[in-house]
């Protein structure tokens, strides 16, 4: 498939299956220590404003919300959007979940931290993570926290690289995943197959890898400051090979 028909690939990916799969396969526990994180290092209080960005089904925009922020949660799929609005009035949280795209995100939204979790940081191709972090700096307040979660980074995915990988199943969905590594593009791309019984959703998924000091440069030359580098919600400073990274930044 070639570079520009893989540019938008998330655009129509995450329908029902996949995204129950990743319900299932994400514990609680998790998004509550990444919470805890974004809360601690981005020094929020109750009645901060928080953007969610992509927000996927709600897991950090709910626990979020939980803890007394006011959350925008924004995501391309219409499946998880609305599973997140039902999520939240089943517990009386108000979540604002609104449909949207990462790559054009609306002007109205000030916040006091924006937060990108889950690996969606990687999404997009060169210029449009250089809008993306752009237009967040347009929308977090000056001293406000900016929040990057990116499993893909160069010194945690390369170290760890192995192509072939066991079929998974959670919540009675088998993912079965067939993996590449563009090395002239940078890109880690997995051809996906998830079946439910008869059902059955294949897609194919890109992720930019870039390194520490790039990611880092990216996030200053969009207006944020005083770059902190995380290897793990317990604070654990980023080393090589730590299996993701966490990076929070202010805004000017």
């Amino acid at each position: 498939m070639s570079k520009d028909a893989l540019s938008a690939w998330y655009a129509d990916f995450f329908t029902e299956l996949p995204n129950a799969f990743w319900r299932a396969a994400v514990p609680p526990a998790l998004a509550a220590a990444e919470v805890d994180f974004i809360i601690r290092t981005g020094g929020l209080g109750a009645g901060a404003r928080v953007l969610d960005v992509p927000c996927g089904s709600g897991r950090h925009s709910l626990e979020l919300a939980r803890r007394g922020c006011r959350v925008t949660g924004l995501d391309v799929s219409a499946e998880a959007v609305e599973h997140a609005r039902q999520a939240a009035a089943a517990e009386g949280l108000h979540v604002d979940a609104r449909l949207g795209d990462m790559a054009d995100l609306p002007a109205d939204i000030p916040v006091d931290a924006a937060v990108c979790m889950g690996n969606a940081f990687g999404y997009l191709d060169h210029a449009g993570t250089r809008k993306f972090l752009a237009d967040l700096a347009g929308l977090v307040v000056s001293g406000g926290a900016l929040v990057l979660d990116y499993g893909f980074v160069a010194e945690a995915l390369l170290p760890h690289l192995e192509l072939e990988e066991p079929p998974m199943t959670f919540g009675g969905i088998e993912a079965e995943s067939v993996n590449e590594y563009d090395a002239a593009n940078s890109r880690w791309i997995t051809a996906f197959t998830f079946r439910r019984g008869d059902e059955e959703h294949r897609g194919t998924s890109v992720q930019h890898v870039y390194t520490v000091a790039e990611v880092s440069r990216l996030v200053t030359e969009a207006g944020f400051t005083r770059v902190e580098l995380y290897g793990d919600t317990d604070g654990t400073p980023f080393r090589l090979g730590s299996s993701r990274l966490l990076l929070v930044a202010r805004r000017r």
